[in-house]
């Protein structure tokens, strides 16, 4: 039943990790907490390509879930480097992540306007960052605005309050991690860019980049893990698609993309098929074809 939410516990389990609209709703209709007691913070990490041109602070404030914050993908990043929405430090994370009124102690909802994209690649970050009460809503804004449900306009107004964060290095992936693991194989890569990409015959959305793919990589367009309404297969067809990209579920595996935010579907994907030896190469094509002494095959 995925409309049960998360447990107190510091783990979660593939039931929790999905929550419903409906589920949602009746948390909303009672003052925001789950029946474990924890506060709900609904978040809306809608995020688009740049070559989209579209504002999605600006379609938050136009329309979003009652309640909820804007996380903001390329803000709450590792300004440091050039990089796209690359992981922040602890630090700097916790300070953000609380100034939108977000504590430790509550049960964080992710959703965003297509299904169940960008919302994936911040349920990650919360967990790399120490935070298990997080779940993500299946079929986002998308699936609440066409079953009729309330809706808020304008900007968010919170209340700052306390967020502790840790790096949990073990679901984070580096480029020399992964130029390692080309040679000793130990982890399953898998990308989740489209095949066209994957195969070099399609250009980079990003300008300079080569095509084609991580040497040994498996190929699994993370758009084919939704059902034509945006929300997620259930686990049976879950495990079929990832069964039929050549993955072998008793090993590791590193997921990856063009930023590291669709390579966060495809982690999502596996947790919800009960794989834990999940993690996503943070810098993906970007970082890893960015470089002119990373190898490339096509």
């Amino acid at each position: 039943m995925r409309a049960k939410p998360p447990r107190r516990s510091a783990r979660t389990t593939p039931a929790e990790t999905l929550v419903s609209t409906e589920w949602l709703a009746a948390q909303l209709a009672g003052q925001g907490k789950s029946r474990s007691g924890l506060r709900v913070r609904v978040v809306d990490a809608s995020w688009h390509m740049p070559h989209l041109g579209r504002d999605p602070r600006r379609e938050f404030e136009a329309a979003h879930i009652p309640g909820a914050v804007f996380f903001d993908i390329d803000a709450i990043a590792d300004r440091s480097t050039s990089l796209p929405h690359m992981l922040p430090g602890p630090a700097q994370f916790g300070r953000q992540v609380g100034d939108l009124g977000i504590s430790s102690h509550d049960l964080v909802v992710v959703y965003d306007v297509r299904g169940v994209v960008s919302a994936a690649r911040v349920w990650w970050t919360f967990r790399a960052m120490g935070h298990n009460r997080v779940a993500v809503l299946d079929g986002g804004l998308r699936k609440w605005q066409a079953e009729g449900r309330a809706v808020e306009t304008g900007a968010a107004r919170v209340a700052p309050a306390r967020f502790r964060a840790r790096l949990l290095r073990s679901i984070v992936r580096s480029l020399d991690q992964v130029r390692q693991n080309i040679e000793s194989q130990r982890e399953q890569t898998l990308d989740a860019r489209s095949r066209g990409r994957f195969a070099g015959t399609e250009p980079e959305p990003r300008a300079g980049l080569r095509g084609g793919h991580i040497p040994g990589s498996l190929n699994l367009p993370y758009d084919e893990l939704y059902r034509p309404d945006g929300t997620m297969l259930p686990p049976e067809g879950l495990r079929q698609a990832f069964t039929a990209a050549g993955v072998d579920p008793a090993r590791p595996v590193t997921t990856t993309c063009g930023s590291g935010v669709t390579a966060s579907v495809l982690a999502l994907g596996l947790h919800l098929t009960g794989h834990r030896k999940v993690a996503v190469y943070d810098g993906s094509w970007t970082e890893w074809a960015g470089h002119p002494d990373t190898p490339v095959q096509i």
